[in-house]
């Protein structure tokens, strides 16, 4: 079993989580409560890796962050090293493929927010901002885990994109998905049987840990 590559896997998918909580928050914040009427264009783009081929995204993102893609170019001026085919390179192609999967939940979550409760806040006179913080978040808590484990998840088993940006360097970019691959490929199914049955119940454990919580986050917070 390669370690390794789980290892690996596994800091990826924290990093990305991380990074889709920072920056998905606003964007749902702002997905579900702006009165733009051309909103549902930002929706759209938001929601296209979940239609998008895998291998479609990763070259796009692949022609970006390559030494002749401007985001490649301003990096390697920048680090003086190449993004495509590293393991930046790949946070940044899982944090756009993962996107929705973090987006809809929090949107989800946000929505489900009682409006005369936001309104309350600001009547009181509490900024939109500690009403965001002491209101929003706690009552939209359960689709904020969702959205968070739903991308970490979602990481553990990217392929198209992963091999497209990151390609086979191992202890660099090579993940889990990738790893089980090469073992069938080679026809060792007992490694590849062994590495897909930790995803398989660490995955398990992951979403019955959430569904769990969820049901005694709904318990604090009843909705009627």
């Amino acid at each position: 079993m390669n370690w390794q590559a789980i290892a690996l896997t596994l800091r990826l998918a924290c990093w990305v989580a991380a990074i889709l909580l920072v920056i998905g928050l606003p964007i749902a914040y702002w997905v579900t409560y702006s009165r733009w009427r051309w909103k549902f264009i930002v929706e759209a783009v938001v929601a296209l890796p979940i239609v998008l081929p895998p291998t479609v995204l990763g070259f796009y993102v692949l022609m970006a962050i390559g030494s002749q893609g401007w985001v490649g170019k301003i990096w390697e001026s920048a680090f003086d090293r190449r993004l495509a085919f590293s393991f930046p390179g790949l946070v940044i192609a899982s944090v756009l493929y993962s996107l929705p999967f973090a987006v809809q939940p929090f949107a989800a979550g946000f929505s489900s927010v009682d409006r005369k409760l936001i309104e309350a806040s600001w009547t009181l006179g509490a900024s939109k901002m500690r009403t965001f913080l002491r209101v929003i978040i706690p009552l939209s808590f359960s689709g904020i885990l969702t959205g968070i484990v739903l991308s970490f998840a979602h990481t553990l088993g990217e392929f198209g994109v992963v091999l497209m940006v990151g390609g086979n360097i191992e202890g660099v970019t090579r993940t889990v998905s990738i790893d089980i691959y090469d073992n069938v490929q080679s026809f060792n199914n007992v490694a590849a049987g062994q590495t897909a049955l930790v995803l398989l119940v660490f995955s398990f454990v992951v979403l019955s840990l959430v569904y769990a919580l969820n049901r005694r986050m709904w318990k604090v917070f009843p909705t009627k």
